[in-house]
């Protein structure tokens, strides 16, 4: 007799076995494909809250593009300054290293343009930097750091921006689905004149088909040009007298 037939439990194992390695490699390609877009989660911090609730607490809030990455840090030529001073030309952003809660410096690459809800550094904590690694360190006095415990930067993109903006964005997800929104809209949200609710609707992500509608809108009416009234032909003033 085959020593496969002397008993069910070899038989009946394989099948276990083909679909416990199925799932494994399933849950394993899910973290794979999950890990990039959950920044800073396995940091142990507590998540502070999307943009527009952590922004008005930093120091300095600017749209800026990446000039060059130097070890752990960034340095940025500011475009626009949104909340705060600064008067230089450039400004260094120092990222992740050891046990600090921030971003990866390289998930900024040289060119891409972001805003940044950043904390300066006052005082250098025991230990925090290191001679034989200068480049990797916690940061250098009045320079910025940026956190990864809240939606502390935004994806700039024309003059629109994508990030952990709104309430109820998923925690430590820095491109959730949405709409682009103007970055006038954030920094008028910034300055007090745009609301919460505002920025919430300009945000909501629109169905494909809502999109399409409006582009096929648009086109119905310039292709309705030639039937709408002239304004100048039917102004209050050239109508009949009574």
């Amino acid at each position: 007799m085959r020593p496969d037939c002397s008993t069910g439990e070899p038989a009946l194992r394989h099948p276990v076995i083909i679909t416990l390695s199925v799932l494994l490699a399933a849950l394993l390609a899910h973290g794979a494909l999950s890990q990039p877009d959950a920044t800073g989660a396995d940091c142990g911090c507590l998540w502070e809250g999307s943009f527009s609730e952590v922004a008005s607490a930093t120091d300095l809030v600017v749209l800026a593009e990446v000039k060059a990455i130097k070890g752990n840090a960034v340095d940025l030529v500011p475009e626009q300054l949104l909340q705060g001073d600064f008067w230089l030309d450039s400004l260094r952003v120092w990222m992740q290293a050891r046990d600090y809660c921030r971003p990866p410096a390289d998930s900024f690459p040289s060119g891409t343009r972001w805003i940044m809800a950043l904390s300066q550094i006052q005082e250098i904590p025991e230990g925090g930097f290191d001679p034989s690694t200068p480049n990797q360190s916690f940061g250098r006095p009045y320079d910025y750091t940026l956190s990864s415990c809240g939606g502390y930067w935004l994806r700039v993109n024309g003059n629109t921006a994508t990030g952990n903006l709104v309430p109820g964005m998923p925690r430590f997800y820095h491109q959730p689905d949405m709409s682009p929104v103007l970055v006038d809209l954030v920094a008028g949200y910034l300055q007090g004149s745009i609301s919460t609710e505002a920025l919430v609707e300009a945000s909501r992500e629109r169905p494909e088909a809502v999109d399409e509608l409006i582009l096929d809108t648009r086109s119905f009416l310039r292709g309705q040009a030639d039937w709408l009234p002239d304004e100048e032909t039917n102004s209050p003033s050239d109508a009949a007298p009574d």
